[in-house]
């Protein structure tokens, strides 16, 4: 089975309100919320992967990079070995390339959003 590193960002806003993402539909996960990131390069630092990512997927800057949790997750074909990052931006324009939604939400109604199967750690988390 093959093992990937991966990055995850909660990405607030203000004190209490941070960003999911919706996969839109033709990719993997489609119609699932998301923490966005992405996979870790080679040579490549966490941290750095997770604002190259987010870059990328959103068009936004991120800041203030805090690590949350650490985890494996194993699905029926890979292990994603995932690093989670509470950041901030102050961004206002969300470009959309992987997503065809976005929301800011508290962390009190993340249950409302059918989490993908890898973020449902994070989301549980926030939670607390």
């Amino acid at each position: 089975m093959k093992t990937i590193r991966v990055v995850a960002a909660i990405i607030y806003r203000n004190e209490d309100e941070f960003l999911i993402a919706r996969k839109k539909q033709g990719i993997s996960l489609a119609g699932l919320w998301e923490f966005p990131g992405g996979k870790i390069e080679k040579n490549e630092e966490a941290k750095h992967a997770l604002v190259r990512e987010i870059r990328e997927e959103l068009n936004i800057s991120i800041s203030s990079l805090t690590p949350f949790i650490e985890y494996t997750y194993q699905g029926e074909n890979i292990i994603l070995e995932m690093q989670s990052f509470k950041c901030f931006s102050s961004d206002t324009t969300i470009h959309l390339i992987d997503h065809d939604r976005v929301e800011w939400i508290k962390a009190l109604d993340i249950d409302q959003y059918s989490l993908a199967p890898a973020d449902l750690v994070i989301g549980e988390e926030l939670k607390k």
